[in-house]
């Protein structure tokens, strides 16, 4: 049987480190009392640490037993659940996987133990905020490029990535993620995951995105009933923590040139080109 210890496994943050300490568990027959990636550990007197190295034999090792008794499925999981962005989700994540590899694929539908229902808990957060995210990410155009900034509480720009991706294929854009300084750099059929240490968009914008922004602010507006205005209603489908970076709760663009106009008429189209 495993012992349990009061020592801190400390990892460079990735899912590979991760599973490198999955392996350092087994390996040495021990439980850490948890496991923090080194950035963010702040020195505890009574714990002791081991800074645990990332080797691609033994991730590559853990990632196909888990393959080999979870299937596709639990290894989705196990991989969604790591987005996880709030403490304790690797300490939850070592707990399922023991708990699995002792149980074998049934773990998956043991929703009453507390050893799952802690990672489909976790995945369920993800989801939703990546969910959310499609529909209220706003981006502007600076001079070609899109630039769309978020502040989640996950890392939710891998599952944002294939839907824009498919969205905008042709499309040059850039989605910062202000809470964990990262960015998802696209260009055409190419995209890239990169940390960064600061971004600053470019201070002026095109008078045609100005005049989009001014739009896009008077339609929220001008669609808004008074008399039905229910503001608890409104951060339930819409919560207030994704306000800062959307268009329609910025100040009001006071762009002095003509707003663009929609014609009146358009060409009609020949059977054929239909």
């Amino acid at each position: 049987m495993p012992d349990w210890t009061n020592i801190i496994y400390l990892y460079d943050g990735s899912f590979d480190g991760f599973l490198c300490c999955v392996f350092e568990s087994y390996a040495t027959h021990e439980i850490p009392d948890d496991i923090i990636p080194d950035h963010l550990f702040v020195q505890e007197v009574l714990w002791g640490t081991r800074q645990i190295e990332t080797d691609g034999g033994h991730a590559e090792r853990v990632l196909h037993k888990l393959n080999d008794i979870l299937g596709k499925n639990g290894l989705r999981l196990i991989r969604c659940a790591f987005l996880y962005g709030l403490p304790g989700k690797e300490k939850a994540l070592l707990r399922f996987i023991r708990f699995s590899l002792v149980h074998g694929k049934a773990a998956l539908n043991m929703l009453g133990r507390k050893e799952t229902a802690a990672v489909y808990d976790m995945e369920k957060a993800v989801l939703n905020e990546a969910h959310l995210l499609k529909g209220f990410l706003r981006f502007s155009d600076y001079h070609g490029a899109l630039l769309g900034t978020i502040q989640p509480k996950h890392y939710v720009l891998p599952l944002l990535k294939r839907h824009f991706a498919e969205r905008y294929p042709e499309e040059y854009f850039i989605i910062f993620d202000q809470s964990h300084k990262m960015a998802l750099l696209y260009r055409p059929y190419t995209s890239r995951i990169i940390l960064v240490d600061s971004f600053e968009p470019p201070s002026e914008t095109s008078c045609p995105e100005r005049q989009f922004r001014r739009l896009w602010q008077e339609y929220y507006d001008a669609i808004a009933i008074k008399q039905r205005k229910n503001p608890r209603c409104r951060m339930t489908h819409m919560p207030k923590r994704f306000w800062a970076c959307m268009t329609e709760f910025q100040e009001k663009e006071t762009e002095t040139a003509p707003l663009l106009t929609i014609p009146s008429s358009f060409p009609k189209l020949s059977d054929k080109k239909l």
